[in-house]
């Protein structure tokens, strides 16, 4: 019997909707890449996956890269990041609260993810959604003065101000640990615009969490600069109102890829005690003729 054609269909004026998409096709896994190189997010329907068959699907994108810090791992399928507020009993599985800021996933290592899934498990009734902001779209928008201020700059991120406290770092100097992550993560600096290596748009790759400082080609350090870009960016507005930040809702059964090189998120967080979990894979893309 011949396969429902996938269809991939504009999401509003954000992002599209992937529905009948099939996980051994060649044809779909290409198609819906370039849907999130050129849209920046793609929203696939009627999904259930298991942690393994979840790294498999991603493997088909990139080459899955396992989280740094373990604390965050699936107990059965490491590569899986598990973001939970659901206790599970004798050991808790994640990470309550994961990414309540603005950030781009591994911004602060030496190389950034290029796409990053989630796959919502569990789906609080209230206030679900991770909120998203387009770099390149808000590059094309900033003041020629301000372009004209960034360009030749680099940029300096860090994972310090947001680093969680492991169970195991109970007690410890806080010298000692500070020490730990400035030797497992020290600061990385980069262009503050960067080429896309996809789509080659300019990027202006910063975030309000993980980017500590501005440093303008003769050395003098920018701290107003980087303040400028985070309000132009819409990274400084806690009403989430400035119309750069789009939210994108979720439901169990959905599964969500985006370009992690382009966009910034920040998770929204149930303010009640309600379940929710989500798995997430996250791969370097090094295939060519990708968009």
């Amino acid at each position: 019997m011949q396969r429902t054609a996938m269809r991939i269909s504009p999401q509003g004026d954000f992002g599209v909707v992937v529905e009948d998409f099939d996980a051994t096709s060649h044809d779909d896994i290409r198609a819906v890449k370039r849907a999130v190189y050129r849209d920046r997010i793609a929203v696939l329907k009627g999904i259930e996956l298991d942690p393994h068959q979840f790294v498999a699907l991603a493997s088909r994108f990139g080459d899955p890269v396992r989280y740094y810090e373990p604390i965050y791992a699936h107990p059965e399928v490491p590569d899986v990041f598990v973001s939970s507020n659901v206790d599970t009993g004798e050991q808790r599985v994640g990470v309550p609260k994961t990414g309540k800021f603005w950030h781009s996933d591994y911004q602060f290592m030496p190389r950034a993810f290029d796409l990053t899934f989630i796959h919502p498990q569990v789906v609080p009734a209230h206030n679900r959604g991770t909120y998203f902001i387009d770099l390149a779209a808000a590059y094309r928008i900033l003041s020629p003065e301000l372009r004209q201020s960034i360009a030749d700059t680099m940029a300096t991120h860090s994972v310090h101000r947001y680093f969680k406290i492991r169970p195991s770092d109970v007690y410890r100097p806080i010298s000692e640990l500070l020490a730990e992550i400035e030797r497992k993560t020290p600061p990385v600096t980069a262009p503050t615009v960067h080429t896309h290596p996809h789509t080659g748009e300019p990027v202006v790759y910063i975030s309000e969490g993980f980017t500590t400082n501005i440093t303008a080609a003769d050395g003098t350090d920018r701290p107003d600069l980087l303040r400028e870009l985070l309000t132009a960016t819409g990274q400084l507005d806690d009403t989430m109102t400035h119309p750069a930040i789009r939210l994108q809702t979720f439901e169990r059964g959905d599964l969500l890829i985006w370009d992690n090189r382009t966009m910034v998120h920040r998770a929204l967080h149930t303010a009640t005690a309600e379940p929710s979990v989500s798995h997430r894979v996250t791969v370097y893309d090094d295939a060519d003729g990708r968009a």
